[in-house]
């Protein structure tokens, strides 16, 4: 009785299935495409915690393959699944909306088929903020109208949301989604804001910025998304839901900006550049439902968030 995570080497897969080493004997199936959306050495990284361990079975393969996923949930017995894998990022997917289609919103159906057929306890779908889009009333509430999509990415993302709705309505299939919110921390991925302006810091280059800064982000740290996603898991009256999973305190970039420049003891030399389209002005979770299926309640903050990413940051690049 295997849980299967998707996008296993990944940023959020790898810590969590490290939580999940410390908190079940389960066997875990690490699935994920190492595919070269980024550096597939750095997912090889992410995984060297447990690709030895006994109680984890790595698989490199894509869950757009239907007939791979019928076999994978066969073989392992999958009975959770938790499906982190996806082609993230709001601007590629302006330019490659064709990528998310087929890894979001057919990846997702393909898993959603296998589960189907091969009944599990408990499937969580994770979606993201940027489903609320243009419109929806600040903060955002799960269950109140959502706007439109800003994005290709979004729209994949609620694509995929209304499939598992979907399937929970038509086939039983115990699906949550859960709605993370600008995730940062160790292992963060290399095309992220936080990293790119880190790094542009870090190594005296110009940091280019879209816009003037005072865009917002509800930054959450990786070992909250963590916790909120084990309470998922087995939440009793989860199923059927859509949640938020983020630190209700969104942040100006600007001072994320100044928080790295305190951090790296450096300063930043700003690039500003027009604003790009598709990007949402601000993210601010409501953790009210959260709070109440989940206990969820998150514990870092962001001014002690900043300062541990960017030791890991010196410490993994420096």
């Amino acid at each position: 009785m295997s849980i299967l995570v998707t996008g296993g080497a990944g940023f959020i897969g790898s810590h969590f299935i490290e939580m999940l080493l410390k908190r079940t004997d389960a066997p875990i199936v690490a699935l994920d495409s190492f595919n070269d959306y980024y550096d597939p050495a750095l997912k090889r990284t992410n995984i060297l915690g447990f690709a030895d361990s006994p109680q984890v079975t790595v698989v490199e393969e894509t869950f757009c393959d239907q007939e791979a996923m019928h076999r994978l949930f066969t073989e392992h017995d999958v009975r959770s699944v938790v499906h982190l894998g996806a082609y993230a990022g709001v601007r590629p997917s302006v330019d490659n909306p064709h990528w998310y289609q087929e890894a979001n919103v057919k990846g997702t159906l393909c898993l959603l088929e296998a589960a189907r057929q091969h009944p599990v306890d408990r499937f969580l779908l994770a979606s993201s903020s940027t489903v609320y889009g243009g419109g929806a009333a600040v903060p955002f509430q799960e269950d109140a109208p959502l706007g439109t999509p800003l994005s290709p990415y979004g729209a994949s993302k609620r694509a995929a949301e209304l499939l598992g709705l979907t399937y929970f309505g038509l086939h039983e299939v115990p699906v949550v989604c859960l709605r993370p919110f600008s995730v940062y921390g160790p292992r963060l991925r290399p095309d992220l804001a936080m990293t790119i302006f880190t790094a542009a810091i870090y190594e005296g280059r110009s940091l280019p910025l879209f816009g003037d800064g005072s865009i917002r982000r509800d930054f959450t740290h990786i070992s909250d998304i963590c916790e909120g996603l084990y309470s998922a898991m087995s939440a009793p009256d989860a199923v059927g839901e859509c949640i938020n999973l983020g630190h209700s305190e969104p942040i100006e970039v600007r001072q994320l900006i100044a928080m790295l420049e305190d951090a790296l003891g450096k300063q930043a030399v700003i690039d500003y550049q027009d604003e790009k389209p598709g990007e949402m002005p601000v993210t601010f979770a409501d953790l009210t439902k959260a709070e109440r299926i989940l206990g969820y309640q998150p514990k870092v903050t962001f001014a002690e968030g900043v300062p541990e990413y960017v030791a890991w940051y010196v410490q993994t690049y420096g």
